[in-house]
């Protein structure tokens, strides 16, 4: 072993090179946490500098060359998918039936309006830096960073109300609200790929942007009823390990088929936590993905830190700091108006939009995914703006939404003393039960790794 990685370390695709790349990933990302756990940041956040640390900052050293070379990486894109799979099961896990109906159009409106303002301010604002002397960006990548503006990362806001113990109306509307933002982000997403699908082939026509929208419903009915089925094949009755491999089978599956016919299976899996959560007796199942997914999630955001274009930060330096500035206003402005509009509580309209800051995970994932897009139809420039920039502003979201999202949480008296839960699985004792019938998540939610683990 010592002489290989003395000899030549990950210049080839073999089994042995790829085992120890993916040791390495994981290795280096582990110990990251160490740093940036005293700092109190998420988890994420320490993967993705593990990603740039092991991609471009290791090519700054190495004179160049990469220390995963390209092939490599390519060779571990699956990861991507796989872990897109357990992410969007996971981020509905709090988006229950009867609290929507309890709160009737008010959760919808206000979602609507901070996903919406997002995308629009942020198109906008890109657009506009045209108008900048020495800044081009092509209307194809505005489109994508503006339908990517739209999604949110629960894992953060998740870990604050975690730490804190909050509880109550604003928290539940915070659940509500990034469960069915993450959906709503995935169509536009869909029809942002449409629209550039069309004008790459010769033109936009009412069918091209129907034809999107229209598989995504299809995919939304299939990934309930696939739902419906999982709760139905995987009665209490079954092992904990059987009801496992049937549900991994079932999102892996899901996700092929539709890779397969080259559709994003994003919604439909979302759809599939949808129903399954909403008619299962107990999270039972979720704790379970959530104690297998952590390697896997680990894997994703080291490599999307690895798409990092150190050489770009400098060139596309002020539209990045742009679309992080203009995320925010839209985001709050959005939730502030649809709070308003909603006739929802002084708390929502104030400070419910410091709660939707944070971005990772989804919107990695959709970064990957408009990559490819743009690499096929050859614009690989734009694919690593684009990269770049969501990759970067996710990073700083991860720094600065935590503290956004504890100050509302303690400016709305959600909670009144700190804290922080130490252990992976909670005691009965230790959690806070919500006077309404979501309970607030002790453990992490399948969007992000366990936060405080020893």
């Amino acid at each position: 072993m010592v002489a290989f990685l003395l000899s030549s370390p990950f210049k080839d695709t073999s089994v042995p090179t790829v085992l120890m790349a993916l040791a390495i990933m994981l290795l280096v990302g582990f110990l990251l946490t160490r740093l940036t756990k005293p700092l109190k940041l998420p988890n994420v956040t320490a993967y993705i500098f593990a990603g740039i640390l092991l991609g471009p900052l290791a090519e700054l050293i190495l004179g160049g060359q990469p220390l995963f070379p390209s092939e490599l990486r390519k060779g571990m894109e699956f990861i991507t998918d796989l872990a897109l799979a357990f992410i969007a099961f996971g981020v509905v896990r709090y988006f229950k039936f009867d609290i929507l109906k309890k709160s009737g159009s008010k959760i919808i409106i206000i979602t609507l309006f901070e996903s919406l303002m997002a995308v629009a301010v942020s198109f906008g604002a890109m657009m506009l830096m045209n108008l900048i002397p020495g800044v081009s960006i092509d209307w194809e990548l505005a489109i994508l960073l503006a339908a990517i503006a739209s999604a949110t990362a629960p894992a953060s806001t998740m870990m604050t109300i975690r730490q804190t113990g909050a509880k109550g109306d604003f928290v539940n509307t915070i659940l509500q609200v990034v469960s069915l933002d993450n959906a709503i982000a995935l169509i536009l997403f869909s029809v942002a790929m449409a629209i550039i699908t069309g004008k790459e082939s010769g033109g936009i026509n009412f069918m091209q942007l129907a034809t999107p929208i229209f598989i995504n419903i299809v995919l939304i009915v299939a990934g309930y009823l696939m739902g419906l089925l999982l709760y139905w094949v995987t009665p209490p009755k079954r092992t904990k390990d059987n009801r496992l491999i049937i549900a991994v089978a079932f999102m892996l599956g899901f996700s092929g088929v539709a890779s397969l016919l080259d559709i994003s299976p994003l919604l439909g899996v979302m759809a599939m936590g949808m129903a399954y959560t909403n008619i299962a007796p107990d999270e039972s199942l979720f704790r379970q993905i959530d104690a297998f997914s952590p390697p896997i999630l680990t894997l994703f955001f080291v490599l999307s830190g690895m798409r990092l274009q150190l050489h770009m930060l400098a060139s596309i330096g002020v539209v990045g700091v742009v679309y992080f500035i203009v995320r925010i206003i839209g985001k709050y402005v959005g939730a502030t108006l649809g709070s308003a509009v909603a006739r929802s509580s002084e708390n929502n309209k104030k400070y419910l939009g410091l709660a939707l800051i944070p971005q990772a995970g989804v919107s990695l994932g959709l970064a990957a995914l408009g990559s490819r897009i743009l690499v096929s139809y050859g614009h690989p420039e734009y694919a690593d703006m684009l990269t770049t920039i969501i990759v970067a502003a996710g990073v700083l979201y991860e720094i600065f939404g935590p503290p956004a999202a504890k100050y509302s949480l303690a400016i709305t008296k959600s909670y009144t003393t700190e804290k922080t839960v130490e252990m992976i699985g909670p005691k009965p004792s230790e959690i806070p039960v919500s006077a309404s019938p979501i309970t607030v998540p002790v453990e992490e939610s399948i969007t992000e790794v366990k936060l405080d683990e020893k």
